[in-house]
């Protein structure tokens, strides 16, 4: 379990350093240049294995038992998730609901991280989907007392929104594939 609590915390510390302790940021920008973003990215993927390699580890500590239509609501939500995720990405305009949500990406995590603690009730599920769900709440906080009020961008065509449509549907089909391929079939059983 510390290799997992390690891991959402380094997450989100090194996500914060910036507004957290912008002189450590600048200092690091002033003596390393472009290479503070290599080790920025670095601190990011070495965070990402602990969290694997933690949660992997962890004992099975029941902590509440979902219903078994919570998978079918996380399934729902993780359809929101994945679009939330590519809206983020549509640039300059925006398909529909990034013309409405100032944070699509924050947001895409926080709709994965609560689907995903709807439908897992034990402990190590808690600390990783509960730590990220926090780390994008409080993220989403501190950005928008930075940046001030936010002008929502222009929408783009209805073309790039049915584009968004399919590459949703289609990286949830694999990322559901791959869930089954592991052992953990989103669609019920083992």
């Amino acid at each position: 379990m510390t290799l997992l609590i390690l891991g959402v915390l380094m997450w989100a510390f090194v996500h914060w350093i910036k507004r957290l302790a912008p002189d450590l940021r600048q200092a690091m920008t002033d003596k390393m240049g472009e290479g503070s973003k290599g080790a920025i990215a670095v601190l990011l993927v070495l965070s990402i294995v602990l969290m694997v390699v933690g949660y992997g580890r962890a004992d099975f500590i029941p902590v509440w038992s979902p219903p078994s239509f919570f998978g079918h609501i996380n399934n729902l939500l993780m359809l929101l998730a994945f679009y939330l995720f590519g809206a983020s990405a549509a640039k300059p305009a925006k398909v529909w609901l990034g013309t409405k949500i100032r944070h699509p990406m924050l947001g895409a995590v926080k709709v994965w991280a609560f689907a995903h603690l709807l439908a897992n009730g034990d402990l190590a599920s808690i600390i990783l989907f509960g730590g990220l769900l926090a780390w994008a709440v409080i993220s989403m906080i501190m950005i928008n007392r930075a940046e001030g009020p936010w002008t929502p961008p222009a929408q783009a065509p209805m073309k790039k929104e049915i584009v968004l449509v399919v590459i949703t549907l289609v990286t949830f089909s694999i990322t559901a594939g791959l869930h089954a391929w592991l052992g953990v079939n989103p669609f019920g059983g083992v």
